[in-house]
């Protein structure tokens, strides 16, 4: 198998980046026998801290500090050129829009001959409907580096099909080389049976009753993930009686604290370590994925959808977000909403949470699409 590179540039490291990238090279590599080296440019910023973080997971990893902006990455296009000199990968998987016009400039250049785009979701949408603090000359400029990274890279991974329609429809995009794979949970999920003894345990934690419905809420309540869409949804079911909770699985937020003044009681507010978040999950009903109608969020693929699920919870969705809201639709998984419907919800029982679990195993997990990542490799290696 020939070496390749997996390029990241200025994403610092998360619990999304170990999910997402640390755990897919691991993934490919040990599934399909494949050598695919990490490449990473990190900002300046907590440059050791970060450095240290991703080296516990990925030892052999290069880790590189961005010159001297993220703004500047032209500046690092040469220090890759070095890098591919030495390494000699035959291609470079690039995880973003940046990533992959860096690869591309290497491209024919160095030992590198294919560029795969890994598109994480429409970033020049997101950087206008959401604002996003960049210099204004990168705002003017993002249309056509991403352009140039969906038409001009060798190959393509998309989060979602409604990605690759994206593409079509803004950059004209009618090939059909590349694969979707969506955000997927750790390799190392197993399947567990889920019993009423582990229900009724982790409701316990929280001093649940047996008839309170539980809301359960993972992430921030900011930018795409808007509150004042957010907020309708809640404190519907939260005015409908005592018996309703809501859990975030977030830090200390403003928009969080509110309610929590609002409906005493019946707010919860959790920040625990990835490990954690299941146990927490298990003491809920129901997932929120509350999202409004926007470019950004009609491409996307949450990785707390996954999540949900593989606590056995259906999710209550807003229509058009990426492909989950045609995937609850037909698997029954939840509910999928407009502004203004709220579906009667009820507990959830062990039957109900293991066919969501079972979905889980089939459609979320990363080996669920190892024909995909088999097709990227040999369209790479070709």
């Amino acid at each position: 198998m020939k070496k390749m590179i997996y390029l990241t540039y200025a994403e610092p490291p998360s619990g999304v980046f170990s999910s997402q990238v640390i755990d897919v090279i691991h993934f490919i590599n040990k599934e399909l026998k494949s050598d695919i080296q990490l490449v990473s440019f990190i900002s300046l910023h907590d440059f050791k801290k970060h450095k240290i973080f991703i080296r516990q997971q990925f030892p052999s990893a290069l880790i590189l500090p961005m010159l001297p902006k993220a703004t500047y990455w032209r500046f690092n296009v040469l220090l890759l050129w070095f890098i591919c000199f030495f390494v000699r990968p035959s291609a470079i998987i690039a995880r973003n829009v940046i990533a992959a016009n860096m690869a591309l400039k290497v491209r024919g250049k160095s030992s590198v001959q294919q560029v795969c785009f890994d598109g994480r979701g429409a970033i020049a949408a997101e950087w206008k409907e959401y604002d996003v603090k960049v210099v204004k000359s990168w705002i003017a400029e993002i249309d056509i580096l991403e352009k140039r990274a969906v038409i001009d890279s060798d190959f393509r991974i998309a989060v979602s099909e409604k990605l690759v329609e994206y593409w079509n429809e803004v950059y004209s995009y009618s090939e059909k080389a590349h694969v979707v794979i969506p955000c997927t949970l750790n390799s190392n999920f197993k399947v567990k049976p889920i019993t009423t003894e582990d229900i009724e345990e982790s409701r316990a934690k929280f001093g649940f009753q047996e008839n309170d419905i539980v809301l359960a809420y993972s992430g921030s309540t900011a930018g795409w993930q808007s509150f004042s869409i957010l907020y309708p949804y809640l404190s519907h079911y939260l005015n409908l009686g005592s018996y309703y909770k809501v859990i975030f699985l977030a830090p200390e937020e403003e928009n969080i604290t509110k309610l929590e003044q609002e409906f005493p009681g019946q707010v919860i507010r959790k920040w625990v370590s990835h490990s954690e978040v299941p146990s927490v999950l298990m003491a809920c009903d129901i997932g929120i994925l509350i999202r409004e109608q926007s470019i950004t969020n009609k491409v996307a693929s949450p990785t707390k959808f996954a999540e949900y699920l593989s606590a056995g919870l259906p999710v209550i969705i807003t229509e058009n977000l990426g492909d989950y809201s045609f995937f609850v639709a037909k698997h029954h998984c939840g509910y999928v909403v407009t502004g203004s419907e709220f579906p009667l919800l009820a507990t959830s029982n062990v039957e109900l949470r293991t066919k969501m679990v079972a979905l889980v195993q089939h459609y979320c997990t990363k080996g669920a699409y190892l024909n995909q990542y088999r097709k990227l490799l040999e369209k790479l290696s070709g």
